[in-house]
């Protein structure tokens, strides 16, 4: 997981040209965290050419080596005649390869020192420490142990027909969404779920989704993983306007793929459930006023929200302490002065977006107890808004599951699922045909050993 971080910050390095969010900004004012993101793309590029220089050296070298020996032993040379100069002067090269050879892991070993030297430089002034480095060592733990999960989901999600990858929907980089089509068992236009996956605004990505849209794609229901820019490449205005511009592409195209337009979910988890329930509740406002809309709140049958925050005001500090820093934070979400505007539960308060609520149909939130990430009373402060404003709300807590227990480590156990079953049994609602398949569908298969599960969950950083 600690190189998955790596390999998408060294994406976003790629995709923005190594320039700032605007592309024209040059380095010098790059903000701490993007140098931060750097050196670590440089530490690693770094290191993978010097593995690549030590062994071609090493190969090189015994390749001479091997020849000189070759070529040597062949007859004894004359004295002072042509073969005994031969020798001399392949010495003479194995020499300067051998000094190439360690002047080269010389040069490595210095760059390699400066470079980490620089990188934990960095870490102190941005203040994150040893305690940022011990998360990241903590959630590669986490990831080695459900590997042979993520191996099977990695196996479907580039092999499997039913799965088509990066299926662009706006002009920005990364406006991609993967598209997850149940089997051609059934005629008919099938119901379609968006969904957004979190990753703090940082380290998100369309596939990570896979899981969650394979399983849904077993039930007949179409998944749209969406993709969005993610920090430092985009700032929450960014992320909300790329979801709301994949809802759109989803919401007038689906039935090219099969899918209903008349029976669309959306669903956001962790900063995809903030980040889907500010696009949704945008657009609504944006409806209310008369403005001219590429998709209508009302489209969307419901939204499921799982272990989100909605009041960026209460959560900052807890995020600082978690590990995602107060300086970062308020870079992400562009300053306090936006927080109003990006807290979907704030916003609800407001008299001009009464009338907007009552465009959204049906509000489910799902969340643990045990949740230490983002806490329960998220969820819970969010549904008082909404039944506030006669909004038709529903709070579904699981008592004792954890941030991760309810996006991965269930749906990772196999066998039956409470918030899985929860989603099918609503989007189905009045569907007869897919309730009499989902009554008799097979129990889902266990992807990871109990064991692992149990050590994973012990050394979660979330």
């Amino acid at each position: 997981m600690t190189s998955m971080v790596l390999g998408f910050s060294i994406q976003k390095l790629v995709d923005n040209g190594l320039t700032d969010y605007d592309g024209k900004t040059k380095i010098k004012n790059w903000s701490l965290e993007q140098l931060f993101i750097t050196i670590v793309f440089l530490f690693v590029r770094a290191s993978l050419s010097h593995i690549v220089s030590f062994l071609f050296f090493s190969f090189f070298s015994n390749f001479k080596k091997k020849k000189i020996k070759k070529r040597t032993n062949r007859r004894p040379p004359r004295v002072g005649g042509a073969r005994e100069q031969y020798k001399i002067h392949t010495t003479d090269v194995s020499y300067f390869a051998h000094f190439a050879y360690g002047r080269d892991i010389g040069h490595a070993a210095a760059e390699t020192y400066l470079i980490t030297r620089l990188s934990f430089d960095l870490l102190g002034y941005l203040g994150v420490g040893y305690r940022w480095i011990t998360r990241l060592l903590a959630l590669a733990c986490y990831a080695i142990l459900l590997m042979p999960g993520f191996l099977q989901v990695a196996y479907h999600y580039f092999f499997s027909p039913q799965v088509r990858r990066s299926i662009v929907y706006g002009d920005q980089p990364r406006n991609r969404l993967d598209l997850y089509i149940p089997p051609p068992t059934s005629a008919g236009l099938k119901p379609v779920v968006v969904f957004v996956t979190g990753g703090a605004w940082i380290i998100g990505y369309k596939a990570w989704g896979s899981l969650l849209g394979l399983q849904l794609a077993e039930r007949d229901i179409i998944v749209a993983c969406l993709d969005y820019r993610n920090f430092p490449q985009g700032t929450i205005s960014d992320m909300v306007r790329d979801v709301s511009q994949g809802i759109s592409f989803v919401c007038n195209n689906i039935s090219a793929f099969g899918g209903d337009p008349n029976r669309i979910y959306l669903m956001g988890q962790s900063a995809g459930a903030h980040i889907s329930s500010c696009a949704l509740i945008e657009q609504a406002i944006k409806e209310s006023r008369g403005e001219r809309i590429s998709w209508s709140a009302s489209q969307i049958k419901a939204y499921f929200g799982l272990s989100g925050g909605y009041n960026l005001f209460n959560m900052v500090e807890h995020l600082h302490n978690r590990g995602l820093y107060r300086s970062i934070f308020l870079s992400i979400m562009e300053g306090e002065e936006s927080f109003e505007q990006y807290s979907p539960g704030i916003r609800l308060k407001e008299p001009r977006v009464r009338k907007a609520a009552s465009l959204l149909t049906h509000i489910v939130l799902f969340h643990g107890s045990e949740d230490y990430s983002i806490p329960c009373e998220a969820s819970k402060t969010f549904a008082e808004a909404l039944q506030g404003v006669e909004v038709k709300t529903d709070l579904i807590v699981y008592n004792g599951k954890t941030h991760t227990d309810l996006f991965l480590q269930d749906p990772l156990r196999g066998g039956k699922d409470e918030l899985f079953d929860h989603i099918v049994s609503m989007i189905h609602a009045n569907d007869s045909d897919g309730l009499s398949k989902d009554a008799v569908a097979p129990p889902r298969r266990r992807l990871v050993p109990e064991i692992l599960l149990k050590l994973a969950g012990k050394v979660s950083p979330f």
